[in-house]
């Protein structure tokens, strides 16, 4: 899953309102930041197969430090315990909204995966499949993430004209670049190309989201 798990990033930020957008879209990707890191170095591994698993060319078969239920878990109470040390605010609230976004991050992918993730350790693996039929799993994707995306929307609307249409851009934008990825978009061909693609896009949209906050900041009268 790509596009889909900012959904519920999306979502979080309604009811969650002094934690920035952008730290709840690192947040949503905080596994897949570690697993390309991972992947990099060598810690864990992946082999490129074009159209392995439907369009996917993913062949994810060893990542139970950043996949593996446990890890998910731990790490997911780990970023929400960081975010809710360094931001104000009610910490509960903080650690709930973090830590439910990026453990959301596992659960988005035991839908689209294949059985390539680990309950422990590298055994025990599970995934619905989703991704086998990309024309379902696209539109489920967009789907989730233009749910979270209103409920933000309706939950916490922003003071400014500007801010509106930034969020909603930011979407579509999104929507495409989910459509583009999956469907014409010519993949690396080494594993750590592809991390370091991943890498470069999950930074490209948390700079975005930053702009988001930027423009549905409230402006000071006169300014």
């Amino acid at each position: 899953m790509f596009i889909g798990h900012y959904g519920p990033a999306l979502a979080a930020k309604g009811f969650a309102k002094t934690v920035p957008l952008w730290v709840l879209f690192v947040a949503a990707q905080w596994v897949d930041f570690l697993w390309a890191t991972f992947v990099i170095v060598g810690i864990e591994k992946v082999r490129i197969i074009e159209n392995f698993f439907g369009l996917s060319p993913l062949d994810l078969y060893f990542m139970p430090y950043s996949h593996g239920l446990p890890s998910a878990i731990l790490l997911s109470l780990f970023i929400g315990g960081v975010v809710a040390a360094l931001l104000p605010g009610n910490r509960v609230v903080i650690i709930a909204a973090v830590a439910l976004t990026a453990f959301s991050h596992w659960l988005g992918d035991l839908i689209v995966h294949r059985p390539d993730l680990p309950l422990i350790f590298d055994e025990m693996k599970v995934g619905f499949g989703l991704w086998a039929n990309p024309y379902v799993s696209v539109p489920v994707e967009i789907g989730l993430m233009f749910l979270g995306l209103w409920i933000y929307d309706r939950a916490a609307p922003s003071p400014t004209r500007a801010g509106t249409i930034a969020l909603w851009a930011l979407g579509f934008f999104m929507a495409a670049l989910q459509i583009q990825n999956t469907f014409f978009a010519e993949h690396p061909a080494s594993a750590e190309g592809f991390a370091q693609l991943s890498l470069f896009g999950y930074v490209l949209l948390a700079l975005f989201a930053a702009g988001v906050d930027w423009a549905r900041k409230e402006k000071a009268p006169g300014r």
